[in-house]
Parts: C-alpha cells; structure tokens; sequence
C-alpha cells in the first residue's frame, strides 16, 4: 500500500492561492509553516511573451507575499499553459475555456512555470523557469462538452487539469509532469536543497 510520507514542517511560506501546490509539496514530505494567498493583476501586457508573463507573476507575488511573511523563507510559483505567443490564463469562463480547448485540441502546447525561492533575512534569491512541452489528442465534439460539463477546468490554466479527466486525453509529455499540476517538484527541491532547507 502506498503511503504518503511524513510531513517535515519548515520554516516556509508559501505564497500561493493554489491548493494544488500544497498537495505537491506534501507528495515530498514537505509542509510550509505558513500559507498566504497574495492578490495580483494577472492581466498580460500589450505583446508580452509567455516566459516574461510567468516570471513577472511569480515575481509580482513574491513581492506582495514578502509583505506578510512571518517565516524565515517564503516561496511562489506561477503557471501558465502557452499556445505559440498566446498565453491561455485561467478562466471561470465556460466560452473561453472551450475556445482554449479548440485551440489546443490536437497540437502540442508548452506549460511554463516560474518559481522563487526568497531568504527573507539575507536576502538570497533562487528561481528556476520550467517548460513542458505537452501533446492533447483531437476532441471529439462530445468529448469537448462533456470536459466542459465536468466544470474541472475551472481556475486551471489553459482550463485543463492534467490530473484528472483531461488525463486520458494527453497523448505525450516532453518534460515535468509536475509542472503541469502547478509545481515542477524536481526543480523545486532543488532551489530548497540549495538554500539548506532539505538534505
């Protein structure tokens, strides 16, 4: 029987809105002493790149959550789905999420993700872009209304979530399938290694 294993506590805030991510961070044993939901304009500039777009989130959101933080480190990410230049923000929207559907359907897309990693009493900054590259099949017409019926794409980027029905309609993955979920674990662990927060 698989068992998740045991949460070590420390001394991290996670500023970040998405409960996807504190389900990640438990998948390698890790609970932030803090958690924090930082309130950010999410809207693209005019002609702004998907790459440029993730990192000025993550960022904007590490600058907001240093405001409240109370803990020795504090961590954000975001995550975004891009079609070419296009970049398919979450949406509450049942019209967009089909048109990003449409758009994605058969073709392969990119998902980037931003994360920071923020000393908050030396000041040392560690951040890591990810990029996976990921290939859906061509929906069906009642494939697409019945994904839109479920309502699981709603707040996901590119309004899918790979974790859950979606999942049968992804024909390869290039990459982090964490990254995908909200959170590349991998290089994740990687930045807290690198600040002595895991061995």
């Amino acid at each position: 029987m698989f068992r998740l294993p045991t949460l070590t506590t420390l001394p991290l805030t996670l500023a970040s809105a998405s409960p996807r991510r504190v389900i990640l961070l438990e998948q390698i044993g890790i609970k932030p002493q803090h958690i924090i939901a930082p309130e950010i304009d999410e809207i693209p500039l005019k002609d702004e790149l998907p790459r440029s777009y993730v990192k000025r989130m993550a960022q904007y959101k590490m600058q907001r959550g240093q405001k409240n933080v109370e803990t020795r480190f504090i961590l954000t990410a975001d995550t975004i789905v891009a079609a070419g230049r296009r970049i398919l923000n979450k949406t509450s929207d049942c019209s967009i999420a089909e048109t990003h559907l449409r758009l994605l359907s058969g073709r392969r897309h990119r998902v980037y993700t931003y994360v920071i990693l923020a000393n908050v009493r030396t000041g040392r900054v560690s951040s890591k872009l990810v990029s996976t590259i990921v290939q859906l099949s061509r929906f069906t017409e009642t494939q697409l209304q019945t994904y839109l019926k479920s309502n699981e794409w709603i707040g996901t980027a590119g309004a899918y979530a790979i974790q859950g029905r979606a999942s049968s309609f992804v024909k390869k993955i290039n990459g982090s399938y964490s990254n995908i979920v909200g959170l590349p674990l991998f290089e994740t662990a990687q930045l807290l290694r690198g600040q002595g927060l895991l061995p």
